[in-house]
């Protein structure tokens, strides 16, 4: 049963949280294990912000300098997701590192085929924590089934001291220090903690822009107290991830019944039953968000949410689907905000559902921005250029 709109939209409302109830903080453990010889903890640097969580405690976001665990679903499949993160973070002024020595996560073993060990899948996590230690820079989770699984990770090296032996066996072959970070931070609290310093960047009118929130399941329903609830966003009663940067942009955010369902995606079912999360993310998302909503956009920040609420509506078509909403990244929203380019940054002609709408409500001219993102094709084409850079991007 879903807590009422007029519950949660009311000023007088409040969620108070039990004491008896909020579980003990985790960083005391990590600390004392550090303290045991067992791992090394990397600190948050100095430059962060406090941010309040499901039961309260803070945690701290790093406003610099970063290290981005990039997403291979979006480096595969919206790749204008990672570029916008970036181009803000840029826009900023603020150091990052964008690490080759990277792999991805092992979640898809995790939850989908479950064909892999746990002293692996910790392995994985592990040796990226202390890729990003060796570069002294500080983790940041692009993707929200990475954050979740990183999050178990560490939950599991907490409790089972076998496991960490078996893990710290692995990373002295590898040659790598075992270490895990004071805090596990998703890209989309980075964008919470930091959203007075985009807004006052903004370029673009979004008062008029009307919008929809899917919070991402891997993000808040997977070692829960870790998540973001803001008591200024929905009175504390849900994360406030995604919904507090679009009001601070001015946005619209337009409530549903169905916004604690997941998108669809779940993860085993989209291998073995991909007409379910279709059905699923058209029928109870969309075709919802259309019907209590009608919002210009639906925003989300995770790299399987925005695939599948994105591309399931093509699918759809060929059934007579009619409800359709563009469908995008927060962090893309920002940064079409801030003045980003349509294309060449936020690249959305790799989307599905018609955003063109959207853009012209922006003030966006689409079709001038199109040709010249052509033209820089012809360019590369040509032979004149290997690929586009930062300065082409904000020429």
């Amino acid at each position: 049963m879903t807590i009422p709109v007029e519950a949660i939209m009311s000023k007088k409302a409040r969620f108070e949280r039990d004491p008896e109830r909020i579980p003990e903080d985790f960083r005391e453990e990590v600390m004392k294990l550090a303290e045991a010889g067992e791992w090394i903890v990397h600190r948050v640097p100095e430059e962060y912000k406090e941010v309040p969580t499901k039961y309260g405690r803070m945690k701290k976001v790093p406003v610099q300098p970063t290290w981005h665990h990039k997403s291979c679903g979006q480096c595969g499949h919206i790749p204008g997701y990672s570029t916008s993160i970036f181009w803000v973070i840029r826009k900023l002024e603020l150091e990052y590192n964008d690490p080759t020595d990277q792999t991805s996560c092992t979640a898809w073993n995790y939850y989908a085929s479950a064909t892999s060990n746990a002293a692996a899948q910790a392995s994985v996590a592990m040796r990226n924590f202390a890729a990003a230690y060796e570069s002294g820079f500080y983790p940041i989770i692009h993707c929200g089934t990475s954050y979740g699984h990183y999050k178990e990770v560490r939950e599991e090296m907490l409790l089972y001291p076998e496991l960490r032996a078996q893990v710290r066996e692995v990373m002295q072959r590898l040659g790598k220090p075992l270490v895990m970070p004071e805090e596990i931070v998703h890209y989309s609290e980075w964008f919470h903690a930091m959203r007075p310093e985009i807004a006052a960047r903004q370029v673009r009118d979004f008062s008029n822009i009307s919008v929809t929130v899917h919070p991402a399941c891997h993000y808040h329903k997977l070692v829960e107290g870790d998540a973001i609830y803001d008591p200024d966003v929905y009175q504390g009663q849900r994360t406030s991830i995604v919904t507090g940067i679009a009001e601070s942009l001015g946005a619209e955010v337009r409530d549903y019944s169905t916004w604690f369902d997941c998108c669809g995606f779940g993860f085993r079912h989209i291998l073995v039953q991909r007409d379910f999360t279709r059905s699923f993310a058209t029928l109870r998302k969309i075709e919802v968000m259309k019907e209590e909503a009608d919002p210009d956009v639906t925003l989300t920040h995770d790299t399987g949410c925005v695939t599948t609420l994105d591309k399931s509506q093509f699918a759809a078509k060929a059934h007579g689907f009619k409800a359709s909403i563009p469908v995008m990244s927060e962090a893309q929203f920002a940064a079409l905000a801030m003045g980003a380019h349509p294309f060449r940054v936020c690249q959305l002609h790799w989307h599905s559902a018609d955003y063109r709408p959207l853009l012209e409500k922006m003030g966006i001219d689409h079709e001038a921005a199109w040709a010249e993102f052509q033209e820089d094709l012809k360019r590369l084409e040509r032979g004149e250029a290997e690929y586009l850079t930062w300065e082409d991007v904000d020429a």
